[in-house]
């Protein structure tokens, strides 16, 4: 009897089909299969074209609006009627809770006073897909927001400022037009050129953006903190421009033009140290070195023609603020690397959350 050596072996050596993805923990499993079992809210999305599955919030932080809220709440439900207004009351000492609630807002307290600090509550406490932060005091057209969350939507961003284009003077006054243009410029020179309107308090975000949003700012900064968040981390942005119009009577502006100006610029500056160290610190660098080289040219020429060094403290001085401007330079070099870090940690932060 003739045996078939090849044959026995294939059939011995054939290869039992074993699962192996069983014993591979449940979300690495989903992950290798392309299964997505985290809910999704379906509400359908407003507005012409092809219909889409986003919930829309619109977010209002309020002091003493009592006089403007119940117009706002009712516009945006008006121009967005599948949205949900929240209207976030922060300390008031008037009606605006009552106002807002019987306008059909849903209602909530922030006790930490600031409008960073109700920022930072909104964020963490609504979920959506697209966000619309807007101020309560009826200073915004509610009639851009269809076309500010269709842009968002249709164009995958994740943030869109509304500039603010006045023909009332009164409603955008000179010196705060003056201070918006001047931190902005130094935000742009630093971070890049998406936005001419920092400050503006009209903004419509993705759910990236907000759930990717650290909200470290307590008072009026945080719109800085929102340029600077996303141009740091090369955001998709877009901006439009949309009429801004005065406060109706009785509603005050709880604004300090210098007071709130001076944190304005302290965050820019400690934004930029973070996010930009080498460039803050090779700045600081070259101001060092200015002031080296005005006190220490004229003891060199002098050298030079005399070969004495007449005025010794002045070279001691020119020579210390060297070598000071030499450590800023390194400390920029060491932290800019750090901040490399920081930013592609935040960068993976953001794309761990879900898009819309």
């Amino acid at each position: 009897m003739r045996i078939d050596w090849n044959e026995a072996m294939s059939e011995v050596m054939e290869p039992v089909p074993v699962q192996l993805t069983n014993f591979l923990p449940v979300a690495v499993r989903d992950r290798l299969n392309g299964v997505d079992r985290r809910p999704r809210r379906e509400v359908e999305w407003y507005g012409k074209g092809e219909a889409h599955q986003h919930s829309i919030a619109v977010l209002i932080p309020c002091y003493n609006e009592e006089a403007a809220i119940g117009k706002v709440v009712t516009d945006f439900y008006a121009a967005i009627p599948d949205a949900t207004v929240f209207v976030y009351d922060n300390n008031s000492t008037d009606r605006t809770m009552e106002v807002a609630r019987a306008s059909g807002a849903v209602v909530r307290m922030e006790p930490l006073q600031g409008k960073g600090h109700v920022v930072r509550r909104m964020f963490a406490d609504i979920d959506a897909d697209v966000y619309v932060l807007v101020d309560g005091d009826d200073t915004y057209d509610a009639n851009v927001a269809p076309r500010t969350t269709q842009l968002l939507v249709d164009q995958q961003l994740d943030m869109v400022t509304v500039a603010r284009d006045s023909p009332e003077p009164a409603a955008y006054r000179l010196g705060h037009k003056m201070g918006n243009a001047v931190l902005t410029g130094m935000v742009r020179f630093v971070f890049g050129n998406g936005i001419s309107d920092m400050l503006s308090g009209y903004r419509v975000f993705s759910r990236r953006f907000v759930k990717s949003f650290p909200a470290l700012a307590g008072g009026f900064e945080t719109e800085t903190e929102f340029t600077v968040h996303a141009l740091a981390l090369n955001m998709p942005v877009a901006e439009v421009r949309a009429p801004y119009r005065s406060r109706p009577a009785g509603s005050q502006s709880k604004l300090n033009t210098f007071r709130d100006g001076l944190h304005i610029l302290r965050e820019i500056v400690t934004l930029i140290e973070h996010e930009r160290p080498l460039t803050f610190f090779a700045l600081a660098a070259a101001f060092w070195l200015s002031i080296a080289l005005g006190f220490g040219l004229p003891v060199i020429i002098a050298f030079l023609h005399t070969g004495l060094v007449e005025r010794l403290p002045t070279a001691v001085l020119s020579a210390s603020l060297v070598l000071l401007a030499s450590f800023s330079l390194g400390i920029g070099l060491i932290l800019e690397s750090v901040a490399r870090g920081r930013t592609e940690f935040k960068r993976l932060a953001y794309l761990a959350i879900r898009a819309p």
